[in-house]
């Protein structure tokens, strides 16, 4: 890493700060990204990196949102795979969005820059870590490169072994490294040190923010004593600035921990903690959805009681065998277990196996399994027997069982 090769990347978690003065929790829009970046481009002349958050929507916004950062003539583009609203990398609530629609966001920005003549860099990130595990981004960031990005970029690893494994994925693909200031949850390493480890390209995200903070709150202190004590404002020397901060990181340092406020103090002042206790009022209750699954299931097993009374089972099978084998279909339950990624099960009801038709209204990634055919498979003297163990789109696990 050479400081000639300089650069500039801005991210969503300080034009958030600095324009609105809201968290990075996905409230900014990308009008607002856009406007403030048509506004550090005017100011700048060394190249961009323009931060695109999760895209802004599917494939087409995606679409929509690189074509607008090439127009305003960047040299680079970062989008990472996280859901909406996203979250900042380094805090709570952060959730992903399935392999195939992240893969297939950076597709759609590979499609618009070829749509556009433009050569503008991709950068593919991955909130995985943290959301999934370290596996999960390892993976994401091969099918990344797969799929055409120039750079690579997992957000919040744990530890100088994660960032080495890192870098050993996709070894032709350069890789970026994010050294949060102030509290992170990636290691602090020198610039040698990560080009050391394979890293071409380091982002300092809240430096030049934080040390601002940090000035203004020395200046404003000083103004306040100068008015009680009598003194003058402009003798305070003020510890630190934004061009001392530069100095830092130029010479691969970064500012005095005394300079500026820790990363916590940062997401105080901006308001998350009073965002994460407002979110709370609108969270769904889960155990109102575990009571109503309970109410849901009661009601299938009354049907199935009702169904198999001797008067119904006789008059089915009457000694005819497909009725009888009809009958023994509906003396039989479907048990039906979705568990999350997080390993907590998110439903298990059991229904009658003759209620195939109704089956997908409840569990919609079961449209197009064929269960008939699975059922006319198996004996019905097996109990307990699984029929069925995928996992869908978003990563759940589907399992379905025969009573």
């Amino acid at each position: 890493m050479h400081v000639d090769n300089e650069h500039l990347f801005w991210n969503g978690f300080g034009i958030s700060a600095a324009q609105l003065g809201l968290p990075d929790t996905g409230l900014i829009t990308y009008g607002e990204m856009v406007s403030a970046g048509q506004e550090i481009a005017r100011a700048v002349s060394i190249p961009l990196i323009g931060d695109a958050d999760n895209g802004y929507g599917n494939a087409m916004n995606v679409k929509r949102t690189v074509k607008g950062y090439i127009r305003l003539g960047y040299a680079g583009i970062l989008l990472e795979d996280q859901v909406s609203p996203k979250a900042c990398g380094h805090t709570r609530g952060v959730k992903v969005v399935s392999r195939e629609e992240a893969v297939m966001r950076i597709q759609a920005a590979v499609d618009a820059r070829t749509e556009c003549g433009a050569d503008i860099v991709i950068v593919a990130r991955s909130d995985s870590r943290q959301a999934i595990s370290f596996e999960e981004s390892l993976w994401r960031s091969r099918a990344f490169a797969d799929a055409g990005a120039d750079v690579l970029f997992i957000d919040a690893l744990a530890s100088k072994e994660e960032m080495r494994s890192f870098c050993e994925v996709s070894p032709l693909v350069p890789k970026m490294a994010n050294m949060l200031e102030g509290g992170g949850k990636t290691p602090i390493l020198t610039p040698v040190e990560l080009e050391d480890i394979g890293f071409k390209i380091v982002a300092y995200p809240l430096s030049l923010l934080a040390v601002s903070i940090g000035a203004m709150q020395q200046l404003v202190h000083a103004i306040l004593d100068a008015i009680f004590t009598m003194g003058h404002p402009e003798t305070v020397s003020l510890c630190f600035s934004t061009w001392g901060a530069l100095a830092a990181i130029r010479s691969g340092r970064l500012p005095s921990p005394g300079s500026m406020p820790s990363f916590e103090e940062i997401k105080d002042i901006l308001g998350f903690n009073v965002y994460y206790e407002e979110e709370k009022h609108y969270a769904f209750c889960t155990s109102h959805l575990s009571s109503q699954r309970e109410v849901i299931s009661q009601r299938l097993q009354d049907e199935v009681v009702e169904v198999l009374t001797p008067e119904v089972s006789h008059s089915y099978n009457n000694g005819d065998s497909t009725r009888g084998s009809f009958s023994r279909m509906w003396s039989r339950k479907l048990r039906v277990k979705i568990s999350g990624r997080d390993g907590f099960d998110k439903l298990d009801i059991r229904i009658p196996a003759g209620f195939l038709e109704g089956i997908t209204n409840i569990v919609p990634a079961l449209v197009g399994v064929n269960l008939k055919e699975l059922l006319d498979n198996t004996s019905f003297d097996d109990g307990g027997k699984q029929l069925l163990d995928f996992k869908d789109t978003m990563g759940d696990r589907i399992q379905v069982f025969l009573e």
